[in-house]
């Protein structure tokens, strides 16, 4: 299965943030394969050394790192899923804010949780994480647009969103237990905690960030 997009709506403007975040992704992991393990260490985020007061940059920086192919496009096409409708709906200055505060929202409850862990941690999950707690919240009915592949012929079908959602939580599952990194990052890790610490700020934080111009301009009550 394969989603394309939500087939419950359309965007009313162009979700250049969330394109240009797809594209520093991009970006970053293809300095990660022409630097190697070297470069995933200076940027991704280390518990222990932000605790004390060291590297305090990565917990920014740990946003755009990823430690391979999968968690790089589970990332990204959950993001170009869900990311438009938020983007659209908050604006693209204020999407991009909560999308930055989303992903710092996240590390900071793994570190909370763990702050003398030497785990890397590393990647957009959290922040997405977010993004999908404020999808959820505000477009729960919604549904999205899937390519499924199947004998004899292909087919598209729509699925709900929430079922699309607990799909990314279970690849998350997966990318930790089955340590399937292309960069052999070994002390790497996906955050449980961050991914919830994530979600909730979603759920949470959009209706701070949303007005209700923008809720009536979305045909929202």
């Amino acid at each position: 299965m394969f989603p394309l997009g939500d087939a419950s709506r359309r965007t009313l403007s162009l979700p250049v943030v969330t394109l240009g975040i797809i594209a520093i992704n991009i970006f970053v992991f293809i300095l990660e394969l022409m630097n190697g393990d070297a470069f995933i260490a200076q940027w991704s985020l280390v518990p222990a050394n932000v605790s004390v007061g060291r590297d305090w940059i990565t917990l920014l920086t740990t946003l755009f790192v990823h430690g391979g192919w999968l968690q790089l496009i589970g990332n990204v096409a959950f993001l170009w899923i869900f990311g438009p409708q938020i983007e659209d709906l908050l604006g693209a200055a204020q999407f991009l804010v909560f999308y930055l505060l989303g992903g710092l929202a996240a590390t900071l409850v793994q570190i909370a949780l763990d702050p003398l862990s030497y785990s890397v941690e590393l990647g957009a999950s959290g922040a997405v994480a977010a993004i999908l707690g404020a999808f959820t919240i505000t477009y729960p009915n919604d549904r999205i647009r899937a390519l499924m592949l199947s004998y004899p012929s292909n087919r598209v079908v729509l699925i709900p969103a929430i079922f699309l959602v607990g799909i990314w939580f279970l690849l998350q599952v997966f990318n930790e237990l089955g340590a399937i990194t292309m960069l052999d990052v070994a002390n790497g890790s996906i955050a449980y905690a961050a991914h919830i610490g994530g979600f909730l700020f979603g759920l949470v934080a959009v209706r701070l960030f949303e007005t209700s111009k923008q809720r009536a301009r979305h045909g929202l009550s």
